[in-house]
């Protein structure tokens, strides 16, 4: 037998698109090739085979070996395909039986010893074989993260010497397990004092999930009540956790599992790049935004960003995704997020604050927020002050807050409400479902007509008044929204106005 073909899984993005490696010993000199648009990293697995195959004491045939990785025109990088090519080596001089290969997928890199070591995305790997009705054989050290693909079988081997022991017959490979352990408690909501109207706007985030945007001087506890909307925030589903992990997956960070079926907090530095926030480079990575998805993107400090790393949030703010696109591939990741902000109202940061400490003018006070733009400015559903709080308030002995359970309670019976109304749980109303599930009384009507005419407002922040309006009334289990829940909905805009800012 001179031809043997053996199935692996390529990364690009967070796909897992299937790869066959088929190996042909031909006449001629001595010699392997690898085709089928290799990076670096694929071209020297020629190095890494010979010696593995070696150091199990196999015969690395003296013919002239081509390899090809189909389908030829989609890009190959890392050492993912070692032990595929190995065995494809194997297989075809008929030292490993061909139709052992059948039905099984393998994934893993080749120490010169033989033993295998892990690669990343093996999670999006995992589940890919399973939709394929394939095995799949990989190192341990990503056993446990491919195994949380309930839809594949996974087995662990150590070394090419096993799978090849296994493939006979003659060793059975252990199943991998996911080796989870119990999550850390998110950070509770009793440890916010005072703060009442930041607490409720935290509340109606969590159920609508709108985007916010807290203002306030420093030490007035924005950074923390940020910090306690993921523990409001329901469980994620198995589907959500899984596109989580697979995202983590790839990263090149690892998959941490400790934090399995726990949501996503990203608080990245204001130096951060816009290719730190969306994802890129030459092999496009996931960025900030993909690594918080189903979950909270916390900045600080909003107008000492970059304008341009700012920017780029509007069309994932809008769409849920980020397209990276690159010469040689296109990757398509998931980011629907919840941003959450925080500034201060002014440059020194005491605008507005009872000690009367500030001494900024008004003209840099407006230069200084018209730092953040009027587009991304009217994306954020709720903007809200966060005074400082009386040192009274602050002592030890103080009544504590209302703690994140209770809060989560009504959260989830608000999530319930919209899953019943709503075929997408979770998902943003779009024009066609605010129309049907935001009616409002004639002279509520005028009541907003006369708010978007007095502040100025976009017909896109008129939209996401309602989506806030009809989240209060799920939280009040109301099935119409009332003249109260309208009238917070506009409060929460009343910031937004700026003369020195134009929307777009």
């Amino acid at each position: 037998m001179n031809l043997a073909i053996v199935h692996s899984r390529a990364r690009i993005g967070v796909e897992a698109p299937a790869v066959r490696v088929e190996v042909h010993l031909g006449g001629g000199l001595p010699s392997m090739s690898i085709v089928g648009l290799p990076e670096a990293a694929v071209r020297e697995a020629k190095d890494r085979v010979r010696a593995a195959i070696q150091c199990a004491q196999f015969d690395f045939p003296a013919r002239r070996i081509t390899v090809n990785l189909a389908p030829a025109d989609l890009p190959k990088d890392g050492a993912r395909f070692d032990l595929a090519i190995a065995l494809g080596i194997l297989a075809a001089s008929g030292q490993v039986p061909t139709e052992a290969l059948e039905g099984w997928e393998f994934l893993g890199e080749l120490a010169l010893t033989g033993a295998l070591r892990g690669c990343d995305g093996a999670l999006p790997a995992a589940l890919a074989v399973g939709t394929a009705g394939r095995r799949l054989i990989v190192p341990p050290d990503i056993g446990a993260e491919a195994a949380l693909a309930s839809n594949v079988e996974v087995r662990c081997a150590r070394t090419l010497l096993e799978v090849c022991a296994a493939l006979d017959g003659r060793i059975s490979l252990p199943l991998a397990t996911p080796q989870l352990c119990t999550p850390a408690q998110a950070p509770d909501l009793a440890d916010v004092r005072g703060q009442a109207q930041a607490r409720r706007a935290l509340e109606i985030a969590a159920a609508g999930t709108h985007h916010l945007l807290l203002i306030g001087p420093p030490g007035s506890g924005k950074t923390l009540l940020a910090s306690r909307l993921a523990g409001i925030l329901p469980d994620p589903s198995e589907a959500e956790a899984l596109e989580v992990a697979s995202i983590a997956s790839t990263s090149g960070h690892g998959l941490d599992l400790s934090r399995w079926r726990q949501r996503p907090f990203r608080a990245p530095h204001h130096t951060a790049s816009a290719v730190a926030l969306v994802g890129g480079g030459a092999d496009p990575r996931p960025g900030e935004i993909s690594l918080a998805h189903h979950g909270v993107l916390f900045l600080d400090e909003l107008p000492e960003w970059s304008r341009h790393a700012l920017e780029v949030l509007r069309e994932p703010l809008e769409s849920g995704s980020v397209g990276i696109s690159r010469a040689a591939r296109h990757c398509e990741f998931p980011a629907r997020f919840q941003l959450v902000a925080a500034m201060n109202p002014c440059p020194c940061g005491w605008a507005g604050d009872p000690s009367g400490r500030c001494l900024c003018s008004s003209e840099v006070i407006r230069r200084y927020r018209a730092r953040i733009s009027g587009p991304l400015m009217e994306r954020i559903d709720l903007h809200v002050e966060v005074p400082r709080l009386p040192p009274r308030l602050l002592r030890t002995d103080a009544p504590a807050g209302e703690p994140s359970a209770c809060v989560r309670a009504r959260v989830m019976a608000a999530r319930t409400t919209q899953q019943a109304r709503s075929a997408q749980p979770n998902a943003r109303l779009d024009q066609a479902q605010t129309n049907a599930h935001c009616r409002l009384t004639a002279s509520d009507s005028a009541l907003l007509e006369r708010a978007v005419d007095a502040l100025r407002l976009s017909a896109r922040s008129l939209h996401r008044i309602l989506r806030v309006a009809r989240t209060i009334a799920d939280l009040d289990a109301s099935e119409s929204i009332e003249t109260p829940h309208l009238t917070e909905a506009i409060s929460y805009r009343t910031l937004e106005r700026d003369p020195g800012r134009q929307a777009a």
